[in-house]
């Protein structure tokens, strides 16, 4: 038999250590383990990263052709679905230098309206493809540059004729003939009202549109320019015959002269803030000034007053191109006051429904 063998020392104390860091290892990752999950417990569930989403951006494309020959002329692509019309003129003017924004009309038809620089190019869009017919308005300018011009132009001409240049009227019979105080009158009353136009167009008026072409501004001066020159050169013409009626005449068309340019100057500033109530826009109401309650009659009383103006005017100074300019002045402003009367029905209402244009009962 043979008999076992016993380990040796050394080797049994090898065996035992092995086997006591085999079970310490194994109780430090039980412990390990232990830690963890009490950790994940404490800090409660986990949350999955969140999932990022990719918002889509629908551009449009604006297809702009020729109104006459229906022919492409450019593709203005990537509109965002914010941007307005405005934005597209610029983007064209970019494709297309020769024609800035202000001189483009752009129509959904081709026998329909001029779109409005304001419109939203998503209001428009039926697809992701909108098409646009293009007109070349010709040269543009400003609304402000256009009553600047139009206005200044008579103030500075009718001064050219009041100080009765040598080149204009015979010197020697201006200095013989005295002038009457009317002469003086009808210049102070024609210089304010114009230099009231040119006050209002810089600090009441607020324009909407930005552009009118240039053959407007031009027909416009040509008009007020020609007349101004007709109407002065007989007011301050060394023979020019006073009223029939003398300073009675005088006195009170002069007042009614002022009483109109005072209600036009009042009439313009109520519409100037007719919407900056911070509510819904409303038609101007009368307010305790008097030359307001004329807004009780007519729905566009700053015409009423204009003409009044030169009816006034006319019978100040008794003159035949007064009197036709005033006449041509009537017609206008009647023409002007129905197309806005209309406009005002659509709006306002009931506010309007029983008002007259210009005129009480005539118009």
């Amino acid at each position: 038999m043979h008999s076992r063998q016993k380990p040796s020392a050394p080797g049994h104390k090898r065996d035992l250590a092995a086997h006591g860091g085999a079970l310490s290892m194994s109780h430090n990752d039980t412990r390990s383990f232990f830690n963890f999950s009490q950790l994940v417990l404490s800090a409660g569930h986990l949350k999955s990263p969140p999932v990022l989403k990719h918002s889509k951006i629908t551009y449009f494309e604006v297809e702009i052709l020729d109104v006459q020959s229906k022919k492409q002329i450019c593709i203005v692509d990537k509109v965002p679905p914010s941007s307005t019309l405005l934005d597209v003129k610029h983007k064209f003017h970019k494709a297309c230098p020769q024609w800035y924004p202000s001189r483009v009309g752009l129509q959904l038809e081709r026998n329909g309206p001029y779109l409005k620089d304001s419109i939203n190019i998503q209001s428009l869009a039926v697809s992701s493809i909108i098409t646009l017919y293009f007109t070349d308005l010709g040269q543009q300018v400003g609304w402000t540059t256009f009553f600047l011009t139009e206005y200044t132009g008579p103030l500075l001409i009718y001064l050219l004729f009041y100080i009765r240049l040598s080149t204009i009227y015979d010197q020697v019979e201006s200095r013989k003939n005295f002038r009457h105080p009317v002469v003086h009158l009808a210049c102070f009353c024609h210089c304010l009202h114009y230099i009231r136009h040119l006050l209002e167009t810089l600090f009441v008026h607020k324009f909407s549109g930005g552009h009118t072409p240039l053959k407007n501004m031009i027909k416009g001066c040509a008009f007020y320019w020609g007349f101004t020159s007709w109407i002065a050169y007989y007011i301050n013409h060394p023979q020019y015959t006073p009223p029939s009626f003398g300073h009675r005449q005088i006195s009170f068309a002069a007042l009614a002269f002022l009483m109109c340019e005072a209600g036009n100057h009042f009439i313009n500033v109520a519409l100037a803030h007719q919407n900056h109530s911070g509510l819904k826009a409303c038609f101007p109401s009368p307010t305790y000034n008097p030359f307001t309650w004329l807004f009780l009659l007519v729905s566009c009383p700053n015409y009423t007053y204009e003409i009044g103006s030169w009816i006034s005017f006319t019978v100040m100074t008794q003159t035949l191109p007064v009197g036709i300019f005033a006449f041509l002045m009537v017609i206008q402003m009647s023409l002007w006051a129905q197309k806005k009367h209309k406009l005002y029905l659509k709006r306002f209402y009931p506010e309007v429904r029983r008002k007259a244009a210009m005129i009480p009962i005539i118009f």
